[in-house]
C-alpha cells in the first residue's frame, strides 16, 4: 500500500509540474486591467471552456489529490 501511495505521489507531482508550465503567462492580462479594456468578446463570454481553465482546474485538482496522498503518507509512516 505504502509503495502505491508512493508511485501515485510520483505521478500527482509530475501532473502539477507539467501541468503548471503548460499554462499561459499571466502578464498580458495585467496590461489589459492598466488600461482598462472592457471588450466583450467571444473569449470572455466563453471563459469556462477554453484551455486555460481546463489546465488551471486540472493542476488544482492534481494538487488537492497530491496533499491527500502526502498526508495519507504521513499517518501510514
Amino acid at each position: 500500500m505504502k509503495n502505491a501511495l508512493l508511485v501515485l505521489e510520483v505521478i500527482l507531482g509530475l501532473v502539477v509540474i507539467v501541468a503548471v508550465l503548460v499554462q499561459p503567462s499571466k502578464s498580458d492580462a495585467l496590461s489589459g486591467l492598466v488600461q482598462g479594456s472592457k471588450n466583450e468578446t467571444f473569449y470572455s463570454r466563453n471563459k469556462s471552456r477554453t484551455k486555460e481553465v481546463k489546465l488551471e482546474r486540472l493542476t488544482m485538482i492534481a494538487m488537492i489529490l497530491f496533499a491527500a496522498v502526502a498526508l495519507a503518507l504521513n499517518i501510514i509512516k
